[in-house]
């Protein structure tokens, strides 16, 4: 943006979050952090996605407002309990985020979603347009998107992230112990589609989308999935380690309970948006991006 806007930001210190603030700081922008406890710095916002309060009055004037918050999906076991913290997480918080968008009316929203909407594709490649999947993460991102569908007349864009790539956290962050100390190799049978992006594009991506006039679901993944198999030998090349431990189906079933379905699950994701609106990645190919990652 060659002008500089006020961006509001809720999950500003998630892994995508924490490196958006100081991206868009870096380019001049001024960045307020929504956060739940009473504010202490003037760049704070006070929220509670649990009952609904945003405080209207400091976000007005806003330019941008961007939400990604939401609990990990993959940070415990899917008991029923947990289960129902992933959906209210993101139904609660984005409804009330919905309502102060349509209060404070800014140039644009950014509400995020993930390619859970799909479902399982096996090794049928799905663009925007596919329909919504019908296991439960389909099912918690067409409840999410329909939070976000409560905005009327703002630009409202709905980001279906992919697997975000970064040595510092998400599924590389745990992968990387294991391949340095040998114990790496595919998950499954490895043939399960994988659709990935690097957090350095996935925020090139996101400025990308505040910068230009597109509105709707926007993948977020690399032009390129590949498969568990492809990309495990691709890390293990990257660090010059053998990929000789795989994790067998039903392992990983018990180690993990439900979640082990998106581990296992195939998704062939392909970002048409993206690529009709002209962005291009700098980390398109599996083998460059763990390459450059690795070596940060």
């Amino acid at each position: 943006m060659s002008v500089p806007q006020r961006i509001a930001i809720t999950g500003a210190s998630g892994l995508i979050g924490t490196a958006l603030v100081g991206h868009l700081k870096s380019e001049g922008h001024t960045v307020q952090r929504f956060v739940r406890r009473p504010v202490v710095a003037p760049d704070e916002i006070q929220w509670d996605p649990k009952t609904g309060y945003v405080d209207i009055e400091a976000l007005r004037g806003v330019d941008a407002i961007i939400h990604l918050a939401g609990v990990g999906v993959g940070d415990k076991r899917w008991s029923k309990k947990y289960k129902s913290e992933i959906l209210n997480s993101r139904l609660l918080g984005t409804t009330a985020i919905a309502h102060a968008v349509n209060e404070v009316k800014p140039q644009v929203f950014i509400s995020a979603s993930a390619i859970g909407w799909y479902g399982e594709s096996g090794n049928r490649a799905v663009v925007e347009s596919d329909r919504v999947g019908d296991d439960f993460l389909a099912a918690v991102c067409r409840e999410w998107e329909g939070a976000a569908d409560l905005v009327t007349d703002v630009r409202t864009v709905k980001i279906r992230t992919g697997l975000v790539l970064d040595p510092t956290g998400g599924a590389l962050g745990r992968m990387l112990p294991l391949f340095r100390f040998s114990l790496g190799g595919k998950l499954g049978n490895g043939k399960q589609w994988w659709s990935w992006i690097t957090l350095h594009d996935v925020i090139r991506a996101i400025t990308f989308l505040l910068e230009n006039r597109i509105s709707g679901p926007v993948n977020l993944t690399s032009p390129n999935p590949v498969t568990n198999q492809e990309f495990t030998s691709a890390l293990a090349r990257a660090m010059h380690r053998p990929a000789l431990f795989p994790a067998p189906a039903i392992a990983l079933k018990i180690a993990l309970g439900g979640f082990s379905s998106e581990i296992l699950g195939s998704k062939k994701v392909v970002p048409q948006a993206l690529t009709d609106a002209g962005f291009t990645w700098d980390y398109p190919h599996i083998t460059n991006a763990l390459t450059a990652l690795i070596q940060e």
